[in-house]
C-alpha cells in the first residue's frame, strides 16, 4: 500500500503554537491604508493592546473585527508589561497599535517590545502607514539620510535650545508639531536655523483637508499665521539640512562658543570652539566681537 506524503505545510505532530506580538500598522486618516495582512491579524490574534480604546475600537467595528481590546500607554505601560508578557507565555498572539501610523514612533510600545525580546518571545512587524515617511516622500527634499526629532519641547526656550542644536545637522530634519504651537515652532525654526531653510509642511495627511505646502520656513511660517486653517489638525514639518560642510561647522562652531562664552574670555572661547568644531578660529573670534 503506497504511503501519501505530507504536504510541504503538513506535519504530523504539530508543535505547541509559541506566543507572538505583532506590532501592526494602522491608517493615519484614510481607512483604506489598512492592509489587508493587518485585517486579518487583528482577527486572529487572541488580544489587541490599544494606545486609546476609544480610538481604535470604531476602526476595528468598521472592518468586522471582534478581538479583545486592552489599553496601552505611556501612564499604564510599565504596570502592563508583566500581563502581557505571562499572556505571551502562555502561548497567546497579541498585537500591538497605536492611535494612528506605525507604534512606537513617538509612541508607546517600546518597553513591551523590549521586554518580550528579552523574554525570548517573537516580535514581528506588519508594516503599513507612518506619517514621517509620508511627508518625506512628497517633500522633495535629500531623503538618501534623514534625521526623526519627534516633537520638539513645548516651553519656548527649551524648543530653542533643542533648535540650536541642530543648526549644523547635514541631514534633512523631520519634526512632528501641534496645531496650537505650529506658528511658533515655525518662527523658532525660521530664526535658529535661517530664514531661508526650505521645508513642507504636511497638514492632516491622507485626510479629507490635507495639504501639502512648500516654501521656506519664514514663508511657511507667514502663511500659517495668517491662515487659521493652516492651524488645524495633525503636522509633519520636513526642513532640509545645512547646507554645506563649511556653513555646518561655523554654525556649530558658534553653538559651542556661545555655550563656552559665558566662562571663558572671548579669544579661548573662540579658541576652543575651533578645535572642536573645525571651524575657523578667526571667523568666530570677529563673529564674537561683532556681536558685543
Amino acid at each position: 500500500m503506497n504511503r501519501r506524503e505530507p504536504d510541504q505545510d503538513e506535519s504530523a505532530a504539530a508543535p505547541a503554537r509559541g506566543g507572538l506580538l505583532w506590532v501592526v500598522a494602522t491608517p493615519i486618516g484614510n481607512l483604506g491604508d489598512l492592509s489587508p495582512r493587518a485585517v486579518e491579524v487583528l482577527r486572529t490574534a487572541d488580544l489587541i493592546l490599544a494606545e486609546d480604546t476609544r480610538h481604535t475600537r470604531p476602526l476595528l467595528q468598521q472592518f468586522g473585527i471582534g478581538t479583545p481590546l486592552w489599553a496601552l500607554h505611556e501612564h499604564n505601560e510599565a504596570g502592563m508589561v508583566a500581563r502581557c508578557l505571562a499572556r505571551l507565555a502562555a502561548g497567546q498572539r497579541l498585537a500591538l497599535v497605536s492611535d494612528a501610523g506605525t507604534p512606537l514612533v513617538s509612541d508607546p510600545g517600546f518597553r513591551l517590545v523590549r521586554a518580550a525580546r528579552e523574554a525570548g518571545i517573537e516580535v514581528s512587524p506588519v508594516p503599513g502607514p507612518c506619517a514621517l515617511i509620508a511627508a518625506l516622500s512628497v517633500a522633495g527634499l535629500p531623503s538618501d539620510r534623514f534625521c526623526f526629532e519627534g516633537f520638539l519641547p513645548a516651553r519656548a526656550a527649551a524648543r530653542r535650545e533643542a533648535i540650536a542644536r541642530l543648526r549644523a545637522e547635514p541631514r534633512t530634519l523631520i519634526f512632528y508639531e501641534s496645531a496650537h504651537r505650529i506658528v511658533e515652532a515655525l518662527a523658532d525654526l525660521a530664526a535658529g536655523l535661517g530664514a531661508e531653510r526650505r521645508a513642507t509642511l504636511a497638514r492632516e495627511l491622507t485626510k479629507r483637508f490635507e495639504t501639502v505646502l512648500h516654501g521656506t520656513l519664514q514663508q511657511l511660517q507667514a502663511r500659517c499665521a495668517i491662515d487659521p486653517d493652516q492651524q488645524r489638525g495633525e503636522f509633519v514639518l520636513v526642513v532640509e539640512g545645512a547646507a554645506d560642510d563649511a556653513m555646518a561647522r561655523l554654525a556649530e562652531g558658534r553653538r559651542i562658543q556661545a555655550l563656552l562664552a559665558a566662562h571663558l574670555p572671548p579669544s579661548t572661547a573662540a579658541r576652543l570652539a575651533a578645535e572642536l568644531s573645525g571651524a575657523p578660529r578667526k571667523a568666530l573670534y570677529d563673529s564674537a566681537k561683532a556681536e558685543a
